[in-house]
């Protein structure tokens, strides 16, 4: 079973940097589509960025394109989100998930179902 850890999130001021991190244990030897989503005001998850483990051109939401940049290190199963430019919008809870390996990246934009396990979330504050 897949568990994944997030840190890195912290409160900063509008134009300011922040990368998050999130550590991927269970089963090695797999391919997996791994993303970062972020909860909304509404209270539903947005999909920000996704990037298959096995390798790929990653998936960037609009909303964060030119901003934020997802990648992994396969050799510690970490996956990371760095971002740039915040702006009070990015404010919210950003969590990590995993999916199957399949259909995954730039081509790809990310269905909620198709993602398993989550990590328990970290806050990110943007203050203008």
């Amino acid at each position: 079973q897949v568990q994944l850890v997030e840190s890195g999130g912290d409160s900063v001021q509008a134009g300011g940097s922040l990368r998050l991190s999130c550590a991927r244990s269970g089963p090695r030897n797999r391919h997996y589509c791994m993303g970062w989503f972020r909860q909304t005001p509404e209270n539903e998850r947005e999909a920000i960025a996704t990037i298959p483990t096995a390798g790929g051109t990653p998936y960037i939401a609009d909303s964060v394109k030119g901003r934020f940049t997802i990648s992994q290190d396969n050799t510690k199963n970490i996956l990371y989100l760095q971002m740039t430019n915040l702006k009070p919008e990015d404010t919210s809870i950003y969590y990590c998930a995993a999916g199957a390996g399949g259909y995954c990246g730039v081509d790809y934009p990310p269905r909620l179902a198709d993602f398993g396990a989550w990590g328990q979330g970290t806050q990110v504050t943007v203050s203008s």
